[in-house]
């Protein structure tokens, strides 16, 4: 089987067990996105878990990283999200709370040089980082340059500690299914520990069919985070139940608020 077979025959297979979790939730076949669960199965205490709380807008200020901080302790979400910079500054104000930091790498294009993703790294990881979320090299990706794509990541793994998390951002809005699988593919082959799906920075976001197809390619042993566009907690869940087993969210309150005391909505 070639590579076109298998793609196809992957992304015909994903999409029929869509189809029939749609069909499971009461969804007819024509709509375009499945609907969750009328009971979601998670409290917002557990919801909160699987959320990275982020703040990456560029005009951000100190006071807004303060309350980003505030929230991610008081709900108590898994980690903060926060550009490069700004990592000294919340592992002060998060010193001792169990909230860890996730700090942007190569963000939002991917386009930079791989030396200087990797010198990105190092200074996050030394200013407090335990999480590298690194935005591939898009246009390589595109170009079909794998090794450029593959040679990206290593590049930033190797500026990893060997207890540091590495996700690696496809920026699936801007990718052909084709594309998704092959970026997948590569970050699984670069041993990365996540692949996400996007910045939310270049159009899209995070959708029920590309994390069904991220987990089909990435399997059980690797993570996949969901970002973009999250905004309410019964698209949250089923974002969840499709496979992904972390969520950056900018509204994460707005999220986990939704949910009354017994994982209802």
């Amino acid at each position: 089987m070639d590579q076109k077979e298998l793609i196809d025959k992957i992304t015909k297979e994903v999409m029929s067990r869509l189809e029939d979790k749609m069909k499971s939730q009461g969804a007819s076949k024509q709509e375009n996105t499945a609907k969750p669960l009328a009971k979601p199965q998670f409290s917002p205490l557990e919801l909160a878990r699987y959320i990275d709380h982020t703040l990456l807008k560029p005009d951000a200020v100190a006071s807004a990283f303060d309350q980003l901080c505030a929230e991610a302790i008081n709900y108590k979400f898994y980690s903060v999200c926060v550009n490069s910079s700004w990592v000294p500054y919340v592992t002060k104000k998060l010193r001792g709370s169990g909230v860890k930091i996730c700090a942007v790498v190569g963000f939002p294009l991917g386009a930079m040089d791989s030396r200087s993703k990797a010198f990105e790294t190092r200074n996050a990881i030394d200013g407090g980082a335990n999480e590298i979320d690194m935005v591939i090299n898009v246009g390589a990706l595109k170009s079909k340059d794998y090794k450029t794509v593959e040679e990206d990541i290593r590049a930033v793994k190797r500026a990893c500690r060997a207890n540091t998390v590495l996700k690696v951002i496809i920026e699936t809005g801007l990718l052909k299914d084709d594309e998704k699988i092959i970026a997948c593919e590569i970050a699984k082959k670069a041993d990365a520990s996540f692949v996400k799906t996007s910045t939310g920075f270049s159009g899209g976001g995070a959708t029920v069919p590309d994390i069904l197809l991220m987990r089909r390619i990435v399997g059980t042993k690797m993570g996949v985070k969901a970002s973009g566009g999250i905004r309410d907690f019964n698209q949250a869940v089923a974002l969840i139940n499709a496979g992904a087993n972390r969520l950056g969210c900018g509204a994460s309150v707005a999220v986990v608020s939704g949910a009354k005391s017994d994982g209802s909505y």
